[in-house]
């Protein structure tokens, strides 16, 4: 990592070791923050040599970044090189994670939970507590999910609006607080 300064050595770095705890690979998390620090889009050979990783490794990390619609694909006038970048407003990036997540892990997620409401209510081995216990799983899911549909269509000004309110809209809603 010699161009990068100590700060954005130590971002990237840290971004690496955090998305490993959520499950991502370390350095398609390195790759993503050394496009988000950068203010052009850099081509595979110089996000290589800036992070010290094998060509394949970068090469595998922007599909898997591009799967999860944060990085895309851009050309350079008079440079026959792919170049790539990031998304750069915060909660647009948020929002394509978050996307991709729900359709990854929680969509099937409640697929499987209403299968095995749906097979308990047949099946008379099942414990009424445990079928219970599926319901109540299956319709947080559900809600959750439900919300966060319409949390997605929201303007970006608004999410920020309602974020930065934080306790004060319970207390505007008069639900809390």
């Amino acid at each position: 990592m010699n161009t990068l300064s100590p700060a954005e050595q130590k971002f990237v770095l840290h971004w690496g070791e955090m998305s490993t705890r959520w499950g991502i690979n370390r350095t398609v998390a390195q790759v993503h923050a050394l496009l988000f620090l950068s203010p052009t889009p850099l081509h595979a050979e110089h996000i290589q040599q800036t992070l010290g990783v094998a060509r394949s490794n970068v090469s595998t990390s922007l599909r898997e970044l591009q799967g999860w619609g944060i990085v895309r694909l851009v050309h350079l006038p008079n440079d026959r090189r792919d170049h790539f970048e990031t998304k750069h407003d915060v909660w647009e990036l948020f929002r394509a994670v978050l996307d991709e997540r729900k359709k990854r892990e929680v969509d099937p997620t409640v697929v499987v939970l209403r299968e095995c409401m749906e097979e308990a209510e047949r099946d008379k081995a099942t414990s009424e507590y445990s079928a219970a216990r599926l319901r109540v799983l299956h319709d947080f899911f559900a809600t959750t999910s439900a919300w966060y549909s319409q949390f997605r269509s929201w303007p970006i000004a608004a999410v920020t609006k309602m974020a930065r309110l934080g306790d004060k809209a319970l207390k505007l809603l008069k639900i809390g607080g």
